[in-house]
């Protein structure tokens, strides 16, 4: 039975879908990578400000993160947030074919979870709420954040270290769902784990004195037939390469954990007889625990001085991202998961199907009656998914896969939901490619329904911390005892953010908006022979 206020909530979602459908579309369509959301967060500020939110633009000293808060009287504070960054190299157009969005290299950005959907569920979920509250004087505060950077951990380590989760009473944490088991659900007891991410900086300052020879005399070798320094980019590959070999040597191959490198920049010269003087190279590790990032990390750092050494460079590190563990709330995902229950689970209508099923046959399947995984409109309680994940992983372990929502797990009791998107049912054997599952995200039909169901589940939720005060006395009598249990610590950040590096972005051209890698033949030739 809906209380007054959700049913005013709920209302407010169904009124508003053309609305919040073409806020997503837009977002989607951005696709603003990592640190460089300047128009995803233009858009969020311009709405929040007309919804009535005091808003802190650039909060943290980032400038495509802000502060919003919105107040209906003494009450408590509840957060949600948006995310909006999205995926180097996944660039597709919302339809059913692979081709890269209109004018743009395939190598640009594109939504893949999609953040875009996260963002705009959760603001939905948000101003729902606003206008329960509004309709029927429920008191209490909505504070909402937007948060860059996510694929890289970014802003939520700052954010925390920086005070702007202090003073909240709970916090929702909403992500289209990726993987099983975790489809409209919450998380129970595994939350995710801790995240190191750091640029290994390679300089190579002084290419003159490599060797010392006949016709070394002056900084250009007489016809070039001196042997050149290394360079950066040699200590690139050489680390590359020299923590490849490592990996065995790392940690034991016992629980999950990953080491993944991405290069960002390599500022070679132009002549080949010149050394390369910079390069960038970005390392991810993804743990159970903190013991563990520690001596990954040290291996890394040996790695780099031994990389730097053999190529004639010195070697800065530059931290991207400290993230710690999450702490479990059970209090917070019984509210949350009641709330999705009352919301009910992404519905797939007739229009929606005709969509997967012309996707399935652009890549030359049947097309199926029923096309799309039955998983992603079935709820699962807390228990139950809880159940499936410890089945797959050691006992020992105490923490699964890795995001930042787990920085706001510290400072507030934390719910982490999760809500179904439309996924292919595959025939034995066949496996959907990336750019499929894409397009699934950004075409409204499919990504529509999972919008609706979490911006139904979060006002719910909302609601419930600010009416129901023993319910959320309960949620933090439990936040409090597993903080100490934890040993209350504090935000691992102590580094500035990280937005001067040569991160991946968009450029504007005379001739328009464009990837920093512009679009190529080859390009549209994709684009043409997929219609």
């Amino acid at each position: 039975m809906l209380s007054s206020e959700k049913r005013t909530a709920f209302a407010w979602v169904d009124a508003h879908r053309r609305d919040w459908s073409g806020w997503n579309a837009h977002i989607w369509d951005l696709a603003e990578t990592a640190w460089r959301e300047y128009r995803s967060v233009e858009w969020d500020v311009t709405k929040l400000k007309s919804e009535g939110f005091a808003v802190e633009e650039g909060s943290g000293g980032m400038p495509t993160a802000l502060s919003a808060t919105w107040s209906n009287g003494k009450g408590p504070t509840v957060l949600a947030y948006a995310e909006y960054d999205a995926v180097p190299g996944n660039c597709q157009i919302a339809d059913t074919f692979k081709a890269p969005r209109k004018g743009l290299s395939r190598f640009a950005g594109g939504h893949t979870d999609p953040h875009s959907a996260l963002g705009i569920g959760s603001l939905a979920g948000a101003l729902a709420a606003k206008a329960a509250m509004e309709k029927h004087g429920v008191a209490g505060a909505i504070r909402f954040m937007g948060e860059p950077a996510e694929k890289v951990r970014g802003s939520k380590p700052i954010h925390a270290a920086r005070g702007y989760y202090d003073g909240l009473d709970a916090a929702v944490s909403f992500h289209p769902h990726y993987m099983l088991p975790y489809c409209n659900t919450c998380r129970w007891d595994t939350h995710c784990g801790p995240y190191h991410a750091a640029i290994y900086e390679f300089l190579c300052e002084d290419p003159e004195t490599w060797l010392q020879g006949p016709g070394s005399g002056g900084p250009i070798p007489s016809a070039h037939t001196i042997a050149r320094a290394p360079g950066a980019n040699d200590a690139v590959i050489a680390m590359y390469t020299l923590s490849k070999m490592m990996r065995d040597h790392m940690l034991p191959h016992s629980g999950t954990w990953s080491v993944n490198e991405a290069i960002l920049a390599s500022g070679q010269a132009t002549a080949d007889n010149l050394a390369a003087g910079m390069a960038l190279i970005m390392y991810a590790a993804r743990t159970a625990d903190a013991a563990m990032l520690a001596k990954i990390e040290a291996v890394l750092d040996r790695n780099a001085q031994a990389a730097a050494a053999a190529a004639h460079c010195t070697v800065n590190k530059h931290w991207v991202s400290k993230s710690r563990a999450g702490l479990a709330n059970h209090a917070m995902a019984e509210v949350a998961f009641h709330n999705l229950e009352l919301a009910g689970p992404p519905r797939f209508d007739d229009e929606a199907a005709a969509v997967a099923r012309r996707l399935q046959q652009e890549l030359g399947l049947e097309p199926m009656d029923r096309p799309f995984a039955d998983e992603v409109s079935v709820l699962v309680h807390p228990e139950a998914a809880e159940r499936r994940v410890r089945a797959d992983i050691p006992a020992w372990q105490t923490h699964y896969t890795s995001d930042d929502y787990t920085e706001m797990t510290w400072h507030a009791p934390t719910a982490r939901l999760y809500v179904g998107r439309a996924a292919l049912k595959a025939p034995p054997g066949f496996v959907y490619p990336q750019w499929a599952m894409n397009a699934l995200g950004g075409i409204p039909v499919t990504i529509d329904p999972t919008v609706a169901s979490a911006a139904k589940a979060i006002a719910g939720t909302i609601l419930d911390l600010m009416s129901d005060g023993e319910g959320l006395r309960r949620a933090k009598r439990e936040f409090e005892a597993r903080r100490a249990a934890g040993g209350d610590v504090k935000p691992w950040c102590d580094y500035p953010p990280p937005i001067n590096f040569p991160w991946p972005d968009y450029v504007a051209t005379a001739a328009g908006r464009r990837w920093w890698i512009p679009a190529t033949a080859a390009d549209r030739d994709i684009a043409e022979r997929s219609r």
